[in-house]
């Protein structure tokens, strides 16, 4: 098994400096030496082997497991080196990645209950725990780094206004929140812009947060929120605005998502939807992401995106990539979590804590080594809905920027702290 391992790995890990060590004890360092050197160390056969066979699923097992510890850096300095080679997976596992995209439709099947239970399985989780990394809007999406040293809640109301600035809100216009989360951009349109906004998520936990917090701010008027599905809320709606959501779809709703979403658009409305991206095609997602944090999820390419736009009838006016951005928010998330991780355990336990460890750093690792970014889409359904050139963005983010000082932008105090 030593030997297999070490050449499998030495092979496939050409750039950076990893040092392995085996279960029986031997040593052996793969890369070309550049970089800040890790080690890590293997402690049974069998989380060997099951790497060896599957290791986009086995490693993150086996990490969380204990069975393998990274004993100089951290696993995101190891998976930084691993996802940061040529080649993306080592060649055994070329023939699961063909297997698994044959029956990817089949995985991301998101029929209204398994929808719910998939929503479930990950935003149904103890509050407490996302308190301990996410800004305190609670924005669970990319932030928008407008500069370098931002901090993470200025990046993430840099990050509404950015939202808000492109779809051109009147006061009074009705806008669809489509996934709300535990409701900040909703609360944020409808105090800044003046909207009638209705949010609609499958979560209960973040619905009872979300209109716990419209309450708080007196805005339960112009703001609600709903448990219902997207495929059935009744329209119509001058705006609709979708960040983070659309990830849970699925390929074969694609076309379901945006007819529906034509149909709840009034004629001049526009429609924006932000979504992390693949800028290489058409893929699968991670075994270990989809059996452990979010089931039936997939992140699209736009080639798989724009065919259903076209068919629903939508125009695309504006569309931009953001390439760093999450990676810089899930930097911020995997430090301030690691900084709290102690009561990660006391909420859970231990497995727990590794499991979200390893999700936060390869999740960054995706976006800082490998093919993805986030992307925003403007929608309308016909010309001339929106201005020619993208100069009203900045003169629309200007005023917003004015309206947020006068009103404070005072921390929204999250129901149950």
């Amino acid at each position: 098994m030593d030997r297999l391992l070490r050449y499998v790995l030495g092979h496939f890990i050409q750039r950076g400096s990893i040092t392995f060590t085996t279960a029986s004890g031997m040593k052996f360092t793969c890369g070309d030496g550049t970089g800040e050197p890790v080690t890590v160390r293997f402690l049974t056969t069998s989380a060997e082997c099951r790497v060896l066979l599957n290791p986009e699923l086995y490693l993150g097992e086996a990490f969380m497991d204990g069975s393998f510890v990274v004993e100089q850096g951290t696993i995101a300095d190891v998976l930084a080196i691993l996802m940061g080679q040529a080649e993306m997976l080592p060649n055994i596992s070329r023939l699961q990645w063909w297997l698994r995209y044959l029956v990817r439709r089949a995985q991301q099947l998101n029929v209204r209950g398994r929808s719910r239970t998939n929503v479930a399985h990950h935003y149904d989780l103890d509050g407490r725990l996302y308190s301990l990394f996410l800004d305190a809007d609670k924005q669970y999406s990319c932030a928008y780094f407008e500069a370098p040293d931002m901090t993470l809640d200025d990046a993430q109301l840099a990050k509404k206004r950015h939202l808000a600035a492109k779809l051109l809100i009147q006061p009074g216009n009705r806008v669809l929140d489509i996934g709300s989360g535990w409701g900040g951009l909703g609360l944020y349109l409808a105090e800044m812009t003046g909207a009638d906004v209705t949010g609609v998520t499958l979560s209960t936990e973040q619905l009872q947060i979300a209109n716990a917090r419209a309450a708080e701010k007196n805005l339960a008027q112009s703001a609600r929120f709903l448990l219902q599905d997207y495929r059935d809320i009744p329209g119509p709606f001058d705006r609709i605005v979708s960040v983070g959501m659309f990830e849970h779809v699925g390929v074969a709703f694609y076309e379901t998502f945006f007819k529906r979403c034509a149909e709840l658009l009034s004629g001049d409305g526009v429609m924006l939807l932000h979504s992390i991206g693949r800028s290489t095609g058409p893929d699968v997602t991670s075994g270990w992401i989809s059996k452990y944090i979010f089931p039936g999820g997939y992140i699209p390419a736009l080639s798989e995106v724009m065919p259903a736009i076209e068919k629903a009838g939508l125009l695309v006016c504006d569309m931009e990539i953001l390439r760093l951005h999450y990676a810089e928010t899930l930097k911020a998330w995997r430090e301030r979590f690691m900084a709290r991780r102690e009561e990660a355990v006391r909420l859970y336990d231990e497995r727990f804590a590794l499991m979200w460890e390893f999700y936060l750093a390869a999740s960054e690792m995706s976006f800082r080594k490998q093919n993805m970014m986030n992307f925003q889409l403007q929608l309308t359904k016909r010309q001339g809905v929106v201005p020619m050139t993208r100069d009203y963005i900045v003169r629309e983010e200007a005023r917003l920027r004015v309206k947020e000082q006068n009103a404070g932008q005072p921390r929204l105090q999250l129901a149950g702290e």
